[in-house]
């Protein structure tokens, strides 16, 4: 089972803001954000979106993101 739970796509952007990440740029749903020390993640989800547990895992291996910061 995984500690992770399902939540709107724009919580997890906005986690991930919060978490030092910036937009790159911007197309549609479509944001390439960037950190220093990662490489660039494309987050193509509308706000709206229910993501999933073993969505958010995946999300979380390349961004760094934890889950007591959503």
């Amino acid at each position: 089972m995984t500690q992770w739970p399902s939540t709107k796509a724009k919580r997890v952007l906005s986690a991930l803001l919060r978490a030092g990440w910036q937009v790159k740029r911007e197309s549609g749903s479509h944001k390439t954000l960037f950190r220093q020390g990662y490489a660039d993640y494309v987050f193509a989800f509308h706000d709206n979106e229910e993501i999933g547990p073993r969505m958010l895992a995946r999300i979380a291996k390349r961004t760094g993101l934890r889950p007591e910061d959503i």
